[in-house]
């Protein structure tokens, strides 16, 4: 069950490649950008996603809220239960009622992956800015369609693959390595079911894969402008 809540989080949190030569690594993104509104999501402020998670036989409620800059709460209904992890724009915090009642704080590989949660600009965009690296591997067949790939190298050294569907220029895929209870694990991401809302485009369904197992994320309702006050991403007391 721990595994379990580690494969989401390392989930909760948003592809590419080439035309042998015919397009560049920029052409590539800038029509991912178009295609996904990146003109809109750079305006959004916040993000309330109501969402269930699927795995183990189980569909477990989320909710999700997302505030620039920097913070977030996700937040997840285990039979009554809640599994929170969280980031209010200096600290991450997480309680697990099956890992003891008291709050943790958040750090090392965690700490990490909280933070890239945090980034709703996504991080493809302005990737040299933010330290990345990123370079177009090719034109390749995924599942029967053309992908685009893309090889982004994050600015602490871990890889990750992008895959675009050349017909919609949208993220069908997204290969990578988490670090997770010690060890480093192959996670795959599949986006689907697109839907635009407020000119954003962004996928309603994504599917987890883990050696741990899999998880499937339906999202339910997205609201774009939500008002959060900061200390709703505020650690608890102990």
């Amino acid at each position: 069950m721990k595994k379990m809540f580690l494969t989401v989080f390392a989930t909760v949190v948003f592809a590419f490649a080439n035309f042998a030569g015919a397009q560049s690594l920029k052409e590539v993104l800038d029509n991912y950008f178009k295609a996904s509104g990146q003109d809109k999501l750079m305006a959004a402020q916040s993000f309330y996603v109501k969402a269930k998670v699927s795995q183990m036989g189980m569909d477990l409620p989320m909710e999700m809220k997302i505030k620039k800059p920097e913070k977030f709460i996700v937040t997840i209904d285990l039979q009554g239960q809640k599994i929170i992890q969280a980031f209010d724009g200096e600290k991450g915090w997480m309680i697990n009622p099956m890992m003891g009642a008291d709050v943790q704080e958040l750090s090392g590989d965690q700490l990490a992956q909280a933070k890239q949660q945090v980034d709703m600009e996504g991080e493809l965009f302005n990737y040299e800015a933010k330290g990345h690296t990123a370079e177009l591997a090719g034109k390749v067949n995924v599942d029967g369609k053309e992908m685009y790939r893309i090889k982004l190298t994050t600015k602490d050294g871990s890889t990750k693959d992008y895959f675009i569907d050349v017909a919609t220029n949208l993220v069908s895929k997204v290969k990578s390595k988490v670090s997770a209870q010690g060890q480093t694990v192959d996670v795959e991401q599949v986006m689907s079911d697109y839907k635009t809302i407020d000119g954003i485009t962004m996928a309603m369904k994504i599917e987890s894969k883990t050696p741990m197992g899999s998880a499937v994320i339906l999202m339910e309702e997205v609201k774009i402008n939500e008002s959060f006050d900061d200390s709703v991403f505020k650690q608890p007391a102990k």
